[in-house]
């Protein structure tokens, strides 16, 4: 699984036609290319495939003044929002050991229906079980690493991963069923993109989000 391209079909979705620069400026507000592979090369090269693939639409708006390629603008197709959807829908069930996976898709999840996010994470507390159940038929986080040595906390540390996503994710489920957030359906959601030219305070250089001061 890769955060990216959920992450690029949904910074164009919401801004309903937007060029490069603006999906990498909003993934950079959104701290992406810290916590995923989104970077600017990753970026721009996942525009161009999707389009080519019938999950974007490019518009040439602009021709270069410089010698360059011309500007584009990227629209999201009917294809892109299915893909769009679909990703997002396994996302937040998934469980594995990827935090930009499910990150990516809680920044997405009120463009889906409140009850259908509800049974989605309580089908991704469903999943955690069933790994942990698994994996604790032949390792015992009580028992320590015991006879694996040091390799054994490798299975700590996913165990222990397990436990404090499943207690989140239940809390998160509390949240949502107590009327948190505005999901599709229920009126204008919070929507967090940077209009064109505006500028981004979380840019390389300047403070981001956790940071003191």
């Amino acid at each position: 699984m890769s955060a990216i391209r959920l992450l690029v079909l949904g910074a164009v979705r919401q801004h309903g036609r937007a060029h490069g620069y603006q999906v990498r400026n909003d993934l950079e507000y959104w701290g992406a290319h810290e916590w995923s592979n989104a970077k600017p090369g990753s970026i721009y090269h996942a525009l161009k495939q999707m389009a080519k693939q019938g999950l974007l639409v490019a518009h040439e708006i602009a021709p270069s003044t410089v010698g360059g390629p011309p500007r584009v603008e990227y629209e999201i197709t009917e294809q892109g929002t299915e893909e769009y959807l679909t990703l997002l829908r396994a996302y937040l069930t998934a469980y594995d050991q990827r935090p930009d996976v499910l990150t990516a898709a809680l920044g997405f999840m009120v463009d889906l229906p409140r009850e259908e996010v509800l049974a989605l994470l309580e089908e991704r507390v469903r999943r955690i079980g069933e790994w942990r159940s698994a994996v604790t038929e032949h390792y015992l986080p009580a028992r320590g690493p015991g006879p694996y040595g040091h390799i054994g906390e490798i299975m700590n540390y996913w165990v222990h991963s397990a436990d404090s996503g499943a207690e989140w994710t239940r809390g998160l489920v509390e949240r949502v069923r107590g009327g948190a957030y505005t999901f599709a359906g229920e009126g204008e959601p919070f929507v967090g993109v940077l209009a064109d030219g505006e500028e981004n305070p979380f840019a390389e250089g300047r403070p981001r989000f956790g940071d003191a001061g």
